[in-house]
């Protein structure tokens, strides 16, 4: 448990939510418990917390009918309220204290919000305030909303430099088959790399959050491919975050084994912003391949075919082959008006340099 200076853990919305759809406050004090015990041994812990929306549920009753961005915005304005104050009560009686950090996926979208962003919670773990983040679901947009709290929870380690992202869900891990099938089994490491596992990832969706396995899979190996281990497990379980950390092999979860090469905080930011991105960029085959080859390669602009979108010098941009396959994102050395200008040309400087360009494992 010593590797461990910094973690982050996920708390999903299946595992502080009962099956009435009420929050769960017993389940939730044992995982207070067991992140004052890591504190109690050093360990840094960023919570990124489901709950908000179902603490609220138990607490209005509108006697009408609402579409569901409506609901969620009033059952998590006051939900929020609720959950973050069980969450400062709780800590209290260990003598620790923890601070509400909500945001929106805007504040990812530019450079400056997000080193803000990480100032702030710098300041709070020095302080040793525990951070409690969720998104802000009573201002955020349907367009404009993360998939669900494993995207962030993914942003967040990143940003924070991590040793560990600790996804808590209410099953033990990625099966080689569906969950409820007794001939399944968990599959118990990852490595970088490994493309086999999709066929065994269930689509569905959770019952209560707004994402699912497959998610918590892509999450889970784009923040692995930047050198942070991530392991996913049964947040039911007693005892869990200590007993995954401790390394002992008897412990049922998931665990996606870090790359070994460093990844600059620029690339760890540009790694998750596709979704921000303010145009898409179309390669023809050559440098599709020398960008997903295993050499270093910026992509020069005698290798783009086309540009769509309107963008500035330095925002971010999505990549395709000439297939339409997304391969890649970066952030743009010229605009979109001065890109135009120098498709299919020699000589000129990268369009993307290296050190500013993220190809997908």
């Amino acid at each position: 448990m010593m590797k461990y200076k910094r973690i982050a853990v996920k708390i999903g919305s299946n595992v502080l939510t009962r099956s009435d759809g009420t929050v769960d406050v017993t389940r939730l004090s044992a995982l207070v418990d067991q992140v004052a015990e890591l504190r109690r041994k050093n360990i840094e812990v960023i919570l990124i917390s489901s709950g908000a929306v179902a603490s609220g549920r138990s607490e209005v009753k509108t006697g009408r009918k609402m579409d569901a961005v409506s609901s969620r915005q009033l059952y998590s304005a006051v939900g929020q309220a609720k959950l973050i104050n069980r969450y400062y009560e709780l800590f209290r009686e260990y003598g620790m204290v923890c601070g509400q950090v909500l945001t929106t996926k805007e504040n990812f979208s530019t450079r400056y919000h997000y080193l803000n962003q990480k100032n702030c919670m710098s300041v709070m773990l020095e302080a040793g305030v525990i951070p409690i983040v969720n998104e802000n679901d009573t201002i955020s947009i349907t367009e404009l909303m993360f998939t669900d709290n494993d995207e962030l929870s993914g942003l967040i380690a990143t940003m924070m430099n991590a040793d560990a992202l600790i996804i808590l869900s209410n099953i033990d891990g990625i099966y080689n088959g569906r969950p409820d099938d007794p001939r399944s089994t968990v599959i118990r490491q990852v490595e970088p790399g490994t493309r086999n596992i999709d066929e065994y990832i269930g689509t569905s969706k959770s019952q209560f959050g707004r994402g699912g396995m497959q998610t918590k899979c892509n999450i889970a190996r784009k923040v692995a491919k930047e050198g942070i281990e991530v392991i996913i497990a049964n947040g039911k379980r007693d005892g869990i975050l200590p007993e995954v950390l401790s390394g002992d092999g008897e412990v049922v979860c998931t665990r996606f084994v870090p790359a070994e090469k460093p990844v600059s905080g620029v690339k760890k930011w540009i790694a998750h912003s596709d979704s921000f991105a303010k145009g898409a960029v179309y390669v023809n085959a050559g440098a599709a391949e020398a960008l997903t080859g295993e050499r270093v390669s910026s992509l020069l602009f005698v290798g783009i075919t086309r540009i769509t979108g309107e963008f500035r010098k330095n925002d971010i941009v999505n990549l395709f082959d000439d297939a339409g396959r997304h391969i890649g994102v970066g952030q743009a050395s010229v605009s979109s008006e001065q890109a135009s200008e120098l498709i299919g040309k020699h000589n000129a400087k990268p369009f993307i340099h290296y050190d500013y360009l993220c190809i997908n494992a």
